[in-house]
């Protein structure tokens, strides 16, 4: 997709979902549009290459801004930083690697959402389940440092 198309795509999700089109909004969902599950101050080295003005606390508040409108998702692994990414609106897990932190995703192997119900649901409507499944990437599985 030529880069005038993508600039396009990425101002059309942001008024879709009611928001202003600014400069940081379209470099921030686009860079998670090629990349995702990107901390946010990898987000914004990413970010001050085409936009050397930007603050990470600008990006930060962009961030929010795409998760509260349904734009990108936030997630939050275990002593980790939390992690952004464009893949949202389907029913989808995350597999991290103990020794190199890479993310992976992972399709619910069940299907429809959520793909889990928990046993004790104490009068809750479960719309959605998240789960992270830990583990070595096959490249750390070959390493002799992986623990």
């Amino acid at each position: 997709m030529a880069a005038d198309e993508q600039q396009a795509v990425l101002e059309g999700r942001l008024r879709s979902a009611q928001l202003k089109v600014t400069a940081p909004r379209v470099a921030v969902l686009g860079v998670l549009s090629k990349r995702g599950h990107l901390d946010a101050e990898t987000v914004f080295s990413l970010v001050a290459t085409s936009l050397p003005k930007t603050s990470l606390q600008a990006v930060y508040g962009v961030l929010g801004a795409l998760v509260t409108a349904g734009l990108i998702r936030k997630i939050e692994p275990a002593a980790s930083s939390a992690l952004y990414e464009a893949r949202v609106g389907d029913n989808h897990h995350h597999v991290i690697c103990l020794n190199c932190k890479n993310v992976e995703d992972v399709d619910c192997i069940i299907g429809a959402s959520p793909c889990l119900t928990p046993s004790n649901l104490q009068g809750f409507a479960i719309q959605s389940a998240e789960i992270t499944f830990w583990g070595l990437c096959s490249k750390c599985q070959l390493s002799p440092d992986a623990s």
